[in-house]
């Protein structure tokens, strides 16, 4: 049975003074429904778990009297200037969380300068959201068994003005989220993935017998084919969000794409995959500087955003932080969140005697970490 909501806040209280104090009231505010599609993952979750744990086993070593006056925070990542390297994830479904969905989330990401990724299963269109948008924004690509629908949403991409195509590659099928089944999720009437609207299904033709997955599902998902293809057909940069082994990372290097994200889902997909801070060293390795690499899952201090630049990330993502902010506190929780990650994360620049993320490097690991 769904849980009663709770009113949302209008104002920021004390008692939010981490990222995490969000949690408890954003599950105030949503049902049982919403909640547990936003704040659960696959399987025992084992994976999700686990992303966090391996930021709080990893520890910094701290460097005094230095000199960082004057210090920032900016990046660039494919010719795009950011003020900081902390970007919002692709969050599907965001009108679940709050009646604005993706609108509140792309005007709090201009206000505070961050980089906003949008999910091809968004509540909003598109269009709108970019019309919306004053910082960076990004369109995250789910390939769809319709490709020449999937070129028309690109295509729709480059029009509306986003600077970068982020595909996902490592969802050709959903995850076995027992969560989800237990709550029976749905989306409520007058939430649907808007951007898919018009796009033809395949019907399945399977006999007595046979899989579902690898009969169905499996012969209409994306292949490296794919991406060859996607390559030839747009000039904007392109990054694959999903990579989580050494090999995967050389092939993208190898087809001339432009970045990867190290990300397991958020937990999401396949449960047992290993944390990404542990896979990041290896696929930073494994691309030899040649693109850049940015990595998700479990961020919620600014002292994650610098251990995972101290392993070799330029920039990281967030998703269930932010909208936890989000269901919480519309726009200004979504704010609220990205303050919080960068004051903490000059805090810790500062602490360990880092002016610029250039700086930032092994060094500022303690032990086996480096």
């Amino acid at each position: 049975m769904d849980t009663p909501r709770a009113p949302r806040l209008d104002r920021i209280p004390r008692e939010i003074a981490a990222v995490a104090d969000y949690e408890p009231f954003a599950r105030a505010c949503l049902d049982d429904n919403a909640w547990t599609y936003l704040a659960h993952g696959a399987a025992d979750e084992l994976t999700l778990r686990a992303n966090r744990e391996a930021f709080d086993r990893c520890f910094l070593e701290g460097r005094v009297l230095a000199d960082v006056a004057d210090g920032d925070t900016t990046c660039t990542l494919f010719g795009q200037p950011f003020a900081h390297p902390i970007l919002l994830a692709p969050v599907a479904y965001q009108g679940l969380f709050h009646p604005e969905g993706e609108r509140a989330t792309v005007q709090a990401a201009g206000a505070l300068e961050a980089g906003m990724v949008v999910s091809t299963l968004a509540t909003t269109r598109l269009e709108e959201v970019a019309a919306l948008g004053s910082g960076p924004l990004w369109f995250q690509l789910y390939v769809q068994p319709d490709r020449a629908f999937t070129l028309d949403l690109v295509r729709r991409a480059e029009a509306a003005g986003y600077q970068a195509l982020v595909v996902t590659v490592d969802a050709p099928i959903a995850g076995v989220r027992n969560f989800e089944q237990r709550v029976g999720f749905h989306l409520p009437p007058g939430l649907a993935p808007v951007n898919l609207a018009g796009m033809r299904e395949p019907t399945p033709d399977l006999q007595p017998g046979d899989s579902a997955v690898f009969r169905h599902f499996m012969r209409h998902a994306p292949t490296w084919r794919d991406l060859e293809a996607l390559r030839a057909a747009t000039s904007l940069p392109i990054l694959l969000k999903g990579i989580t082994s050494s090999a995967d990372a050389r092939r993208v290097r190898a087809m001339g794409l432009d970045g990867l994200i190290v990300s397991n889902h958020g937990g999401r997909t396949l449960d047992t995959l290993a944390p990404t801070l542990d896979l990041l060293p290896e696929v930073v390795a494994a691309v030899e500087g040649a693109l850049p690499v940015l990595v998700d899952g479990g961020i919620r201090r600014g002292t994650d955003v610098l251990k995972a630049l101290a392993l070799g990330a330029r920039a990281v993502l967030v998703g269930r932080a932010f909208a936890m902010g989000l269901a919480a506190a519309g726009p200004y929780g979504v704010a609220h969140v990205l303050r919080l990650l960068r004051d903490e994360l000059e805090i810790a620049m500062a602490l360990t005697g880092c002016r610029s993320l250039g700086d930032i490097g092994p060094h500022v690991l303690r032990g086996a970490r480096r």
